[in-house]
Parts: structure tokens; sequence; C-alpha cells
């Protein structure tokens, strides 16, 4: 099927492998492997009969690469190993099907972060840490086409004309690129993988992200429809949280998700997704978050589901919690429950013209319930920092009480952060709300005490 290697170098000195067990070679024998790679992908590309291939079956075309790529090892078979054969052959697959040399990130349940800075330099975050991998790209327009790849899967576009993008692979993980000429290091991408499985309140409690407590009475908030609000920095876990909080959802009710692109997990069946459509090349065709909130309202919800407000959509989000949608989630970037307000404020006010700050504020205060606030502390771990009940006005200040919170105490021998949740011995004021919804907690979650994990 393939014609033998010209070079008279063997096969095993082309990749750079030093042992039968180092299969992930690294420095000058990664740069030989993936100039291999790139010449077997070729080859095979120039061999394959298209009208043959288009008569294909995926499973069969992967079959008929892998067949091809034996038929090449076979012609150096005293010196290439059955382990440097699969290697070889999953990376053209990766090539032809996937997204090259990402795949074996993208498969790493241990990576959370995966931070391409040019072709030749990626890292990975593990465990709250960044570290160098030894993965790359051939060159810039090969990691260039990985990201174009990844755009055309979702109906997004970078060029030179539109240089960032935002955009999402299959599984729900979030990419950012940004090209030349705005990135002067090449293209710059950012992965935020998510897990092949949505976490759980259980999978919180054994990382000790939050307390039993605390989930047992966000859980009775979200089932009594009162409407909350996660709000944190970038990567402490919002959209995590988030993703958790909706599984408390009824099976009963219609939920109407609106993002700019679609991260969101809903656990239920009756789930309405909607995704913002950026312009076209001649700047039009746009459709906005707040436009399809808008539409969203139209659509009979039982509640509105929206990944991120960031602008004028505020406050229609706050007008349909006030009008009947109420048990609608969003999240919003603010480093405590107080910032969080401020923001709200700032983002309602860019969409409602010339109304004054007090309207704006007791729409927020008749609309929003609680405000949840994550963190991603020293060393990586993620906690929710306070869970923070609005109770009404005092003047034209937004009144909030605490019901919950993480207090930091050092770090450990390690450099990562610790401390103790707490419980403030308030007793929230939507308790009489959520005993009306048939949900009674007993009075001993709100003691005031250090909660013990």
């Amino acid at each position: 099927m393939l014609d033998g290697v010209s070079s008279t170098a063997t096969v095993r000195e082309t990749i750079g492998y030093q042992t039968e067990t180092t299969l992930e070679p690294t420095g000058q024998g990664e740069h030989r492997f993936q100039k291999l790679k790139q010449e077997l992908h070729d080859r095979l590309i120039h061999a394959m009969d298209m009208s043959v291939v288009a008569s294909m079956s995926e499973d069969e075309l992967r079959e008929h690469i892998r067949t091809g790529v034996e038929d090449y090892c076979r012609t150096n078979p005293q010196v290439l190993l059955a382990g440097e054969r699969h290697r070889l052959s999953e990376a053209i697959l990766n090539e032809t099907f996937g997204y090259g040399p990402l795949e074996l990130l993208l498969r790493d349940e241990s990576i959370s972060d995966i931070l391409i800075n040019g072709p030749k330099q990626i890292y990975v975050e593990r465990n709250g840490r960044l570290e160098l991998s030894n993965v790359m790209f051939n060159n810039e327009p090969h990691l260039l086409h990985i990201v174009q790849r990844i755009c055309s899967g979702v109906n997004r576009r970078v060029d030179e004309s539109s240089p960032m993008v935002d955009a999402r692979l299959p599984d729900g993980s979030r990419v950012n690129a940004i090209i030349p000429p705005l990135s002067l290091k090449g293209t710059v991408v950012s992965i935020r993988k998510f897990s092949s499985k949505p976490l759980l309140a259980s999978d919180m409690i054994s990382k000790n992200s939050v307390a039993p407590a605390m989930i047992e009475f966000l859980a009775a908030c979200v089932q009594s429809r009162m409407n909350m609000v996660v709000s944190g920095g970038t990567g402490s876990g919002k959209t995590t949280l988030l993703n958790m909080l909706s599984g408390y959802i009824p099976e009963d009710e219609r939920i109407c998700t609106i993002e700019d692109t679609a991260e969101l997990r809903m656990q239920q069946r009756h789930v309405v997704s909607l995704e913002t459509r950026a312009p076209n090349s001649e700047g039009k065709g746009e459709v906005s978050c707040r436009d399809l909130v808008k539409n969203a309202l139209r659509m009979r919800p039982d509640r509105v589901v929206i990944g991120e407000c960031r602008g004028g959509e505020t406050l229609d989000m706050l007008q349909a919690m006030n009008t009947g949608h109420e048990g609608s989630l969003t999240t919003i970037h603010a480093n405590d429950t107080r910032e969080a307000l401020s923001r709200l404020e700032m983002m309602s006010a860019m969409g409602a013209g010339d109304l004054p700050i007090w309207i704006l504020r007791r729409q927020i205060v008749s609309a929003v319930d609680l405000i949840v606030q994550t963190a991603r502390l020293r060393g990586g771990p993620r906690k929710i920092m306070r869970v923070s009940e609005i109770t009404g006005m005092e003047g034209d200040t937004i009144s909030m009480q605490d019901i919950f919170l993480f207090r930091q105490t050092g770090v450990d021998e390690n450099d990562v952060a610790v401390g103790h949740f707490e419980c403030t011995g308030i007793r929230p004021k939507a308790m009489d709300r959520l005993e009306a919804n048939g949900v009674r907690l007993p009075s001993s979650v709100f003691d005031r005490r250090i909660i013990e994990m």
C-alpha cells in the first residue's frame, strides 16, 4: 500500500526511542517523530483512492489507515516495536479524524487545562499546578489547521479578519484561540477541559470543595425555585457548580439554557439549549445573548439558565426572574458576593438606558435570592467560599447575610490552602418559602459551628 522509507536510517532511529518501554519521546526525538508522522500521513493521503474512500464508513476508513501504517512499519520489522507501531498508528488516526497531538492530552483525565503558546510550547494543569508537556505540533500551519477544525465543528471561524474565537469541543470543553497578528507568539489556544461525567455533590464533598450542610441547603433552594447567582473568578468552578445544582431541578420542568458556547450539561430530558452566533465576514447575522433571552421567554420555560451574564442581558434575566420564571440560575465574574452585587448593577445598567440606579437595585433585590461565591485557592483547591442571602434594602444599600462560609487558616507543607467551613448561625429568611414548598430542613443545619468534614 505504501512505499518503503527512502532514508537509510532505521525507523527506530527516526522516531528517536531509546527502550521498549519509552513510548513518550522528548526533545530532538519528538521532533523526529513528528517528521515521520507527517511524512506517513502525507503518503497515506496520496495513496488513497478517493472514490473508494467516499463509500467507506468511518470504522472501515480507520481500519484502512491502520492497515496502511502496518504495511509501512513492516518495511523495518527488526527494529520497530509493537508499542511504537501502535503509537504511530494512533497518531495518524488522530491527525485524520481528531485533533492531532491534542488527542493525547484531551484523553488524560488528570488534566484540567491545556495552554498552547505556539506550536512548540504546550502547558497542562494537573491538580492546580502548571507543567510543560512534551507534546508539540509540527509547525504553526499545523496548529492553525487543528484550531480551524475545532471551530468548523461548531460553526465558528478564525482567520485574519476574525483573529479571536470562542468555541467548544464535542464533550463541552471550552476553547479560546487568538492568532497572529494579535498574538506575537503564534497561535495561542486555551482549553478548559470538562470531565467526561458530570461532577456530583458527593464528588465535591469528597474533594472538600463544599460541606454537606451547604449542599443540603442549596439543593432545597433549587427545588423551591429560588433564583440563584453563582459568582467567582476565572477557573473557580462556577460552571461546574451550576451544572451540579441544576441536577436538583425536577424532571417535569422545561429548562431553557442560553450560552455563548454550549458548555452546560443539564441532566433532565426536557431541555432546550440555545447558543449565540457571531457575525459573519460581512459583520451581519449576529445573534446576541440578549436576543436569545428575549426569545426564550416566549418558549414557555419553567426555568431559564444563562451560562454567564456579562452584559445587557442581565437586565432581561432579572425581569424574567421577577415575572414568573422563578428558580432561574446564572453565573457572573466577581471576587466576592458584595462585588457580585456591584457587577449585577453595572451590567443591568448596560441594558437599561437611563433608568436610575435605585430602580436597578430594587430589581436585583426582588429577583435574586442567593449568591454563591466560588474561588480557586492557593495550590489549586476549589471551594465554595460563601452562601449569601439577599434580605432587602436599607436605604439605598442592598442588605445581605452570610449563611455559610469557608475560612482559610493557612497553607500546608505542600503550599496548598487549608481551612474549614462554618455555619454563621443565622436562620435564612428563605426558610418560610422553603417550608411553603414542602421542603423542611432541621434547624440544626443552621446552628453556629465549625462544620466537620
